[in-house]
């Protein structure tokens, strides 16, 4: 259960200096560009050296500095924030660096999203669960080295990892070669290599929709789609295959970068359908359901079945490839419109109508 009252903090506040505020991480840059086009203040919960890309840009109002994320949670950089008005916009470092129960019980700002939903997407079983019960087609999950025999299985670890680790088998005897080689290279600890994650391996294209739900239109929008450049398995196709062949090379999928993306149209329906259906399953799972950004990962085969293994109940670094607008938005909108903006859009309108408590929790 949540134990901050949300309402009563949002009772103090000035609502007409309501600052966004996040971590200087992941898509802070895509966040504090949307909050300064719409008006809104800015606050940066910066590690002490990182300052410099925020500043170079000068999207930052307010920096708070810390020694390591999950300063975040501390006293002194709370007050901080309350005294600032401030809205927390959630990304993949709050997942990565913060206890995601601390983050339901101990942070006191008003958060835009669902905080409970944040708990279910750093299970890979929830996520699992989640995709499953809303319908959309999954990979089948391995339970055991010795059932991907003759398979090929796609291995992930614990935590917003950012692929970094994660490798393609297709026998155990593989998999034991392959992980005690990741530990050596340090790209795993020996405590995830004991929680491995074992997915069917579907070929075929990844394609990664940005969805944003609004709770005051009650409405599905696409923000855009992604596809991710991952060293070093995207890499090797570099090596000319005279050279490639006979290497014992064991790549990874740690991601680099994010390219852009617009779907073929008639892929279009059933992502919107699989958003949809995403949106009404959240509302049963953690009510009130999908608040603002939440981002599929998919592959689409050959035979354009679309086939989704995770899921983010916020934004991801892939909206970045679309700070000032893209196709789907135009579309929509017709102006310039991407992520960050749209989160901001809908906090200032949320203020403006007098319905903060519904984008908030």
């Amino acid at each position: 259960m949540v134990a901050v009252d949300v309402c009563k903090i949002l009772a103090g506040y000035d609502k007409n200096k309501i600052s966004i505020a996040t971590l200087g991480s992941h898509s802070a840059l895509n966040i504090f560009k949307g909050a300064k086009e719409e008006g809104l203040r800015t606050v940066c919960v910066c590690l002490k050296g990182q300052e410099r890309v925020y500043k170079h840009y000068g999207l930052v109002d307010d920096f708070i500095y810390v020694e390591k994320y999950r300063d975040l949670l501390g006293k002194d950089v709370q007050e901080k924030l309350l005294n600032l008005n401030s809205v927390i916009v959630p990304h993949g470092s709050f997942n990565a660096y913060i206890n995601q129960e601390e983050m339901e019980t101990k942070l006191l700002m008003p958060l835009f999203g669902n905080r409970t939903l944040l708990r279910w997407e750093v299970s890979r079983e929830k996520q699992h669960e989640w995709l499953s019960n809303a319908g959309l087609k999954v990979p089948k999950i391995y339970h055991s080295i010795e059932d991907i025999e003759g398979k090929l299985a796609f291995v992930k670890f614990p935590g917003a990892k950012g692929g970094k680790g994660y490798f393609v088998v297709d026998s155990a005897k593989a998999y034991k070669k392959k992980i005690k080689d990741m530990i050596k290279r340090k790209l795993i600890t020996k405590e995830e290599a004991e929680q491995p994650y074992i997915q069917e391996y579907i070929v075929g294209v990844s394609v990664y929709p940005h969805f944003f739900y609004s709770s005051l239109n009650q409405e599905i929008e696409l923000l855009g789609i992604d596809k991710r450049y991952e060293s070093s398995v995207d890499g090797i196709f570099r090596i000319p295959v005279p050279e490639l062949l006979g290497q014992k090379l064991n790549p990874s999928f740690t991601v680099v970068g994010n390219f852009p993306m617009v779907a073929r149209e008639s892929l279009l329906n059933e992502i919107f359908s699989m958003g949809d259906r995403i949106a009404k399953e959240a509302m049963e799972i953690a009510p009130p359901g999908c608040i603002g950004p939440f981002c599929l990962e998919t592959i689409v085969t050959e035979d354009l079945r679309i086939i989704a293994f995770e899921i983010s109940a916020r934004i991801v670094a892939g909206c970045n490839a679309h700070i000032g607008g893209n196709p789907y938005t135009y579309l929509k909108y017709g102006e310039p419109m991407y992520m960050g903006k749209r989160i901001a859009r809908e906090v200032k309108t949320s203020i403006q109508e007098g319905r903060i408590d519904e984008v908030v929790t």
